[in-house]
């Protein structure tokens, strides 16, 4: 990355001023930002940003405090509570309703992670590919909470083995918050992604799923959001999934959601 001295001329070549770029992106005033980087908080490519830096945003990797900043153009991020019967792909050969068709046809976005046909709750869609390559991967550890109605009714054996990981198929599970808030209504928090692994834990302890429904994505959670409907995240909230994602730091305590219930620990 080069410096440039601050100019008030237009920028050539797709670059602006870093300070615009992260005020556009939600960090803050440009006032706020330019002490950002005066404080040595923000990098570019890796390498510690100053005063006059321009960069392009549909190229240049910005991090802020070490977090990774969404500054491309156009980038849109979508909370949809998906309904039973929707397909969380962006086509379907059998001509069932997909969640693409539910939000708006531009731009094309794509959703981040998978809820199979009968799962219902929040899904997030994007074009943001970095992000939503960090929320799906498992070495980012990001928590997703459900709440499933199971058939039979669970007792503290079969909630101690879903705590400690079960056995399946495809290997053992990681040890998951579970706790038991309805004689047949389990709530359980995993961080990993594999295929219908919530239900697939359940039948492993006797107990299948009859309804699952997804409350929350990391630090996104919406109970306000009727079944079917969707909104566009706030600044806020997609600042939030961006230090989600973060990289722990070498040593450092995994992260928690602040508002899980005790019980879930």
């Amino acid at each position: 990355m080069t410096a440039e001295p601050p100019s008030d001329g237009a920028p050539s070549g797709g670059r602006e001023r870093l300070q615009k770029v992260l005020a556009r992106a939600g960090i803050g005033s440009r006032r706020v930002c330019e002490d950002l980087i005066d404080e040595g908080r923000v990098t570019v490519n890796g390498t510690v940003a100053t005063l006059g830096d321009r960069v392009d945003p549909a190229v240049d990797a910005v991090d802020v405090d070490g977090v990774r900043v969404g500054i491309a153009p156009g980038l849109v991020y979508y909370l949809l509570n998906k309904v039973a019967g929707t397909v969380t792909t962006a086509a379907d050969t059998h001509g069932r309703p997909t969640v693409v068709e539910v939000v708006p046809p531009e731009p094309r976005v794509f959703p981040v992670g998978r809820l199979d046909l009968e799962t219902e709750g929040l899904l997030l869609l994007t074009n943001d590919g970095e992000l939503a390559h960090r929320l799906t991967h498992p070495s980012f550890g990001v928590d997703k909470e459900y709440v499933a109605q199971v058939e039979g009714r669970p007792g503290r054996g079969a909630v101690r083995r879903l705590r400690e990981g079960v056995d399946l198929d495809d290997g053992p599970t990681a040890p998951a918050r579970v706790s038991l808030v309805a004689p047949d209504v389990l709530k359980l928090t995993i961080h990993e992604g594999r295929n219908r692994q919530v239900r697939r834990m359940c039948e492993a302890v006797g107990h299948p799923v009859v309804r699952l429904v997804r409350t929350r994505i990391g630090p996104l959670r919406d109970t306000r959001l009727s079944p079917g409907e969707w909104r566009e995240l706030t600044q806020d909230e997609v600042r939030a999934l961006e230090r989600a994602v973060r990289p722990e730091e070498p040593g450092a305590a995994p992260r928690t959601d602040p508002g899980a219930d005790p019980a879930d620990r």
